[in-house]
């Protein structure tokens, strides 16, 4: 497949709308065009190691579920292993592209993967998505109406605000009096001096319509999640299950305050990777995730909520070799795709 072809199909597969606003999704290197993608090569941390294995694959492009570029480069030399990582892509002509938490939202990703890992349960997003076009733009819509004596001047003074969009104007008649409907959208900033225009002028204000514009939400979309087991199982029973799923000798795990390793779990949240900031005062008997805070996991102890922490990519890992065969079905078996030998997380029990 063409490059950019594959690059389009790969976001139908999972938007990059839907990920988190600091993250840096999508096509991170591209090789000089054309550039034809017959090996696609999936790894969770592109290291020096699993780039020179995707090399000596001849691969084509990297999937690399963590964006090996995040902070900006300032320049590309041999001196840092990130700029190698660049060099090394361009110099074969492989290139990169990054999904992160647009694959932690959606609902055959990231978090949907791991919580096969509690059994049979049914699970909600902890923090929904919104669909990212609707409406196009703006945080509220404001209408008024206006007769001609007032209207050229309200307009004008209106046009000067910055962050208005969507400016329309339609005849109306009002208690039998020609005027015309003014409909505008604007930012909570735009707002506030909208809104301080319009209270200038009584007449106009008193006939003044604010909306709320909100997104509609994504269904089984959005960060983290939370689950509810089909029947009760010890906390026990569930660290033996998520080390089989995440195929670990190891997890570590913090009982909360009036637990035991033999308290039921009805109610799990889970956040792959690093999961505080999503999981945080959510009510749940389990919090599972990659890892937290030192101070976090106080937190939850306290408030008599167990922890399960895995290691950041230990808890996404695993979900490549389930990506593998959805990008086979979804790219229609037009290109080969393989997944790293090389790949795994830096931190081991000694």
């Amino acid at each position: 497949m063409n490059l950019r072809e594959l690059v389009s199909a790969l976001n139908d597969f999972a938007s990059p709308a839907l990920a988190e606003s600091w993250d840096n999704v999508g096509l991170l290197v591209e090789p000089s065009p054309p550039h034809t993608v017959n090996t696609l090569f999936l790894t969770n941390d592109l290291t020096e190691e699993v780039m020179e294995e995707a090399v000596q694959k001849k691969a084509d492009l990297i999937l690399s579920y963590h964006p090996p570029i995040f902070t900006p480069l300032k320049r590309v030399t041999w001196k840092t292993w990130k700029e190698r990582l660049v060099v090394r892509a361009l110099e074969n002509r492989i290139g990169i592209y990054s999904p992160h938490t647009a694959y932690d939202a959606i609902p055959h990703g990231v978090n949907n993967w791991l919580t096969k890992g509690l059994g049979a349960c049914t699970s909600a997003p902890l923090h929904p998505s919104t669909a990212p076009s609707s409406p196009a733009e703006g945080t509220h819509r404001v209408e008024f109406c206006a007769d001609a004596e007032h209207l050229d001047a309200v307009l004008s003074k209106i046009k000067d605000i910055p962050e208005i969009s969507c400016l329309t104007t339609l005849p109306a008649r009002v208690e039998g009096e020609e005027q015309t409907r003014v409909s505008l959208n604007c930012s909570q900033k735009a707002l506030l001096e909208v809104v301080a225009l319009l209270s200038q002028n009584n007449l106009l204000y008193h006939k003044t319509e604010i909306l709320l514009l909100q997104k509609p939400l994504l269904p089984h979309t959005g960060m983290g999640r939370l689950c509810t087991l089909s029947e009760p199982v010890s906390l026990s029973d569930i660290i033996e299950r998520i080390k089989g799923h995440l195929q670990l000798p190891h997890v570590r795990v913090a009982v909360g305050a009036g637990r035991t390793l033999e308290s039921p779990v009805k109610k799990a949240a889970l956040c792959a990777g690093s999961g505080s900031s999503v999981l945080k005062g959510t009510e749940a008997d389990l919090y599972l995730t990659g890892e937290m805070s030192h101070h976090d996991v106080l937190d939850a102890v306290a408030n008599g909520i167990s922890v399960i922490l895995c290691e950041h990519s230990n808890t996404e890992r695993g979900f490549l070799s389930e990506l593998r065969d959805a990008l086979a079905v979804h790219l229609q078996n037009k290109i080969n795709i393989i997944v790293s030998e090389k790949d795994r997380d830096p931190l081991q029990v000694a």
